[in-house]
């Protein structure tokens, strides 16, 4: 198991989430911030890619750089409850996996290899990377 899936964490819905729960699974973390201009343009991609990938590919959303009720309002104004968001207050996720801005992306094999992408995605950039790592 990857040493980034070792924490724990709290979803913005106040439950727990235990990284380590993505162990052996295929699986996206999306890094992003409730202010951020891309991470709104962004979101609809994401959650469309979470629906489609649904039973093959487990996606988290992690949200940093901001307070816990605009994580909530960003979630619920983008239509992203399909999928748990964590609430990484003080970024210690974004450490984790390198991550310093946003949009970003982790994508996990089952194997454990981690691919962390600084960038934003385009639809077909997404949903590649996400085909690729259902069929690992």
């Amino acid at each position: 198991m990857p040493e980034q899936l070792k924490f724990t964490a709290q979803t913005v819905d106040g439950g727990r989430f235990a990284g380590e729960s993505l162990a052996g699974k295929a699986a996206v973390l999306w890094f992003w911030a409730p202010w951020c201009p891309k991470c709104r343009a962004e979101a609809p991609r994401v959650a469309a890619s979470a629906r489609a990938a649904a039973g093959r590919v487990t996606f988290v959303g992690v949200a940093a750089q901001d307070e816990l009720p605009a994580m909530k309002e960003f979630v619920a104004d983008h239509a992203l409850g399909g999928f748990v968001h964590l609430a990484d207050v003080d970024a210690s996720i974004w450490t984790r996996f390198g991550v310093t801005y946003q949009p970003a992306y982790a994508f996990i094999k089952p194997d454990g290899t981690v691919d962390v992408v600084k960038e934003q995605l385009s639809e077909p950039a997404l949903a590649e990377r996400v085909g690729t790592l259902s069929k690992a």
